[in-house]
């Protein structure tokens, strides 16, 4: 028997595609949207091939109201868990409106939809990005969040806020902020992994490519930064565990076990990584040699960030099983297959 139908936007992205693998595994049914805006639907038959479940996809732009209204008419959602949004740090910086526009008012069309047709349950893709260059290490759901380093952070900042706002008068609305930290990696099937239409500015994407020659060479972006090793620090979480943690927060609502309707949750494996150890984590798994060079620092970039992950562990039952190693061995067999 099915624990409901979720619609999961962005879901012919990389962490969508993943999700819907993980809710189909746990017995959700799901249909996607996505505008293929920086994805394409052959992610989905990839998920086609893990699951043996062929996933429907509404090519919608979100920003859309009234194509986005007209889709939770037509479907009758049980939950909502939203990925869709534009993502690139540096972008965002150079084209501010753009990711307002976008990125504000697609969630408030999915609020929107969920209000008229009495879905209940939502999951939100936060970021570690809107805890901004915060001085408290590992950051928890009470670190104060400081100003945001780019437009794209401070796009999250100010949906987590709408959401806190709607909640606070929409008592019937169920919702679960997920801030996480560094996705990477790939399913271990190899059959789906980060494959985004737009030239790749995710660490482990941009290894793999230089590795396999898409690209000349690597640039580090900085190596001057107050840290270990002079290069940032983050905390790079596995795909595959940070999909589960969207079924299991589903669960969560489903259970009817959280203290308030919209709760917070750190997503991380609790350490940090340097650029320049993730460089060396990919060179010892697969003893191939990367072409990289130090270049200037990049605006919008955090110096270090890593979570605090006990409050997910403790009341969503999440556990993340893999680590770095792991990540760039995954991600390196995806590369090479597709």
């Amino acid at each position: 028997m099915s624990k409901g139908k979720i619609l999961v936007t962005g879901g012919c992205g990389y962490i969508g595609s993943h999700t819907i693998v993980d809710l189909i595994e746990h017995g959700y049914d799901v249909v996607s949207v996505d505008n293929l805006s920086n994805a394409d639907e052959s992610a989905l038959a990839g998920v086609a091939q893990i699951t043996g479940v062929k996933v429907k996809n509404h090519v919608i732009d979100l920003a859309d109201r009234e194509a986005t209204l007209q889709l939770f008419r037509e479907e009758a959602f049980t939950g909502v868990i939203h990925f869709a949004a534009l993502k690139h740090v540096g972008e965002s910086v150079h084209q501010p409106v753009r990711y307002y526009k976008n990125n504000l008012n697609s969630l408030l069309h999915v609020i929107e939809g969920m209000e008229e047709t009495g879905c209940q349950h939502l999951i939100f893709s936060s970021s570690c990005s809107v805890y901004g260059n915060t001085e408290e290490l590992p950051v928890t759901e009470t670190t104060p969040r400081q100003q945001a380093e780019s437009p794209y952070g401070r796009t999250k900042q100010m949906c987590e806020d709408i959401l806190f706002d709607v909640c606070r008068v929409s008592p019937e609305l169920q919702a679960v902020l997920l801030r996480y930290f560094n996705p990477a990696g790939a399913h271990p099937s190899s059959l789906i992994g980060e494959a985004p239409s737009n030239p790749a500015s995710n660490l482990a994407p941009v290894i793999t490519e230089t590795a396999i020659g898409k690209r000349k060479e690597m640039m580090v972006f900085g190596d001057d930064y107050d840290t270990r090793d002079g290069s940032c620090i983050r905390d790079y979480i596995h795909v595959v565990d940070l999909a589960h943690a969207h079924t299991l927060a589903l669960d969560y609502l489903r259970e009817n076990r959280q203290a308030s309707n919209c709760e917070l949750f750190n997503l991380g494996i609790g350490a940090g990584v340097s650029v320049l150890e993730a460089i060396k984590a990919f060179e010892a798994v697969t003893g191939v040699k990367l072409n990289y060079r130090i270049g200037e620092r990049r605006a919008g970039d955090v110096v270090a960030i890593y979570a605090n992950a006990e409050k997910a562990n403790r009341e969503l039952g999440w556990q993340p099983r893999y680590d770095i190693q792991d990540i760039m061995k995954t991600a390196w067999a995806w590369e090479q297959k597709r």
